[in-house]
């Protein structure tokens, strides 16, 4: 770990390392992005970092832990500790909104609305705007896109596919 610093500036340094790296799926959105990073805590000369998946049996989970560890380490960081979290589970309301925007200047329609609640009402999308062209004149080609996270679809207007962050 590094020595020297008080510990609050550690852990706010810890936490802008480990929010800095990039979701091997998506590489313009940061884990902080996507709302996976849930917390990063400082325990004796141990950096532990809580992430949580997307989805239950997310393939880029590995990836990710593997990235925060080199991240934290090479920046002198000797223990670093990264724990996958399931429960709250993850939804898309932890997207922030810069990364929602970085989504659609990539070409993916970030999810509109909020999960939801099983106390209240349930909202539909009544259409998805394209990321390209702007127009909601799209229609879903397949419920399951480039990852389970994102469905595929297309704009009749451009008629360009893309993906789109499924609300969950």
């Amino acid at each position: 770990m590094v020595t020297g610093t008080v510990q609050t500036e550690s852990h706010a340094a810890a936490w802008r390392i480990a929010a800095s790296v990039a979701d091997p799926e998506v590489p313009v959105l940061t884990i902080e992005d996507l709302g996976v990073l849930r917390a990063v805590m400082l325990r004796g000369d141990t950096v532990v970092v809580d992430i949580t998946p997307t989805y239950s049996g997310c393939p880029a989970m590995d990836t990710i832990r593997d990235d925060v560890i080199l991240a934290l380490t090479a920046a002198g960081y000797e223990n670093v500790e990264v724990r996958l979290v399931l429960s709250p589970a993850w939804t898309t309301d932890w997207m922030s909104e810069a990364g929602k925007r970085k989504l659609s200047q990539y070409g993916i329609a970030p999810p509109s609305g909020r999960a939801a609640i099983s106390s209240g009402p349930i909202r539909l999308a009544i259409s998805v705007r394209c990321p390209r062209c702007g127009s909601l004149d799209t229609r879903e080609v397949s419920r399951f896109g480039s990852t389970s996270c994102k469905a595929l679809f297309e704009c009749r207007a451009c008629l360009e596919p893309f993906d789109h962050f499924k609300v969950h």
